[in-house]
């Protein structure tokens, strides 16, 4: 099994048939709210646990309220049982509140099939060492920050203080500290870990509530540095997608994610 800070903060205990306990650790929040990607890969521990399957291949959630530290139950039901993969549901609640609905197919991507048309590429960065490193305050940049290590593409960072480049995208490079490999679950925290596109955009920087997200696990990801695309095409009705590409060491794709989130508000 895998271990490491993250590993170690989305262990699930398993109580019964159905039911599994975890903990909302403290620092892997943004503005006192459980990262998305974080809360979700402990729920899908879970979903694991309970099929006995090692990957997930995708999954959705739904976010209903906000993750604060402490205790939660995990709630799961295999819905169906496959020679390749099986689909498991689970909710994630806080003192009987949910947190979190998700619903999945899991399997073995040690099985999978060779790559047969990749219609596309890793993002050219700048090496790490040339790109903005996001180190974790206790506001902003949040303290999920220091849960992980990202290096933003310089020309992504307008945000920061500087000329917004008016393109929502997010480009950079992704690890878990310490030298923790990241495994499929860990993919899922790398998906939700960075700042939103359209903090690039002439809108506000501010909470941008992630309403749904589905990920797909292409492969297991070979040891290194993750190269990270994100992308914005619309934000109406109050609405915006975020499509985002995961590419590891050796530029095979192994994940990729549509988000639905509301526009931020401007502060009062």
């Amino acid at each position: 099994m895998t271990t490491g800070q993250f590993a170690s903060a989305t262990l699930v205990d398993r109580q019964d048939e159905t039911s599994w306990r975890s903990t909302i650790e403290p620092g892997w929040d943004i503005a006192g709210n459980a990262n998305g990607g974080y809360l979700l890969a402990i729920a899908v521990r879970a979903l694991l646990g309970a099929t006995g399957r090692p990957d997930p291949v995708t999954v959705t959630a739904h976010f209903l309220n906000p993750g604060k530290p402490g205790p939660v139950e995990i709630d799961t039901e295999v819905i169906k049982e496959g020679r390749r993969f099986a689909n498991a549901s689970a909710v994630v609640r806080s003192d009987g509140r949910p947190l979190l609905s998700v619903l999945g197919t899991v399997g073995d991507l040690s099985e999978a099939g060779d790559d047969l048309l990749v219609d596309g590429a890793p993002p050219e960065l700048p090496s790490p060492e040339r790109c903005v490193f996001i180190e974790a305050t206790d506001t902003f940049p949040p303290p999920f920050m220091g849960k992980v290590e990202l290096f933003v593409h310089p020309d992504d960072m307008g945000f920061a203080g500087h000329i917004k480049s008016g393109i929502p995208r997010v480009t950079g490079w992704f690890r878990l500290p310490g030298d923790e490999p990241v495994d499929t679950v860990g993919l899922l925290c790398a998906l939700d870990a960075f700042p939103p596109t359209i903090f690039n955009a002439d809108l506000p920087v501010a909470w941008t509530p992630t309403v749904e997200l589905t990920t797909h696990i292409r492969a297991r990801p070979a040891p290194g540095w993750l190269r990270c695309r994100f992308t914005t095409r619309f934000i109406t009705g109050g609405f915006l997608e975020e499509d985002g590409e995961v590419w590891d060491s050796t530029d095979r794709l192994v994940a990729q994610s549509r988000q639905l989130a509301l526009v931020p508000r401007a502060h009062s």
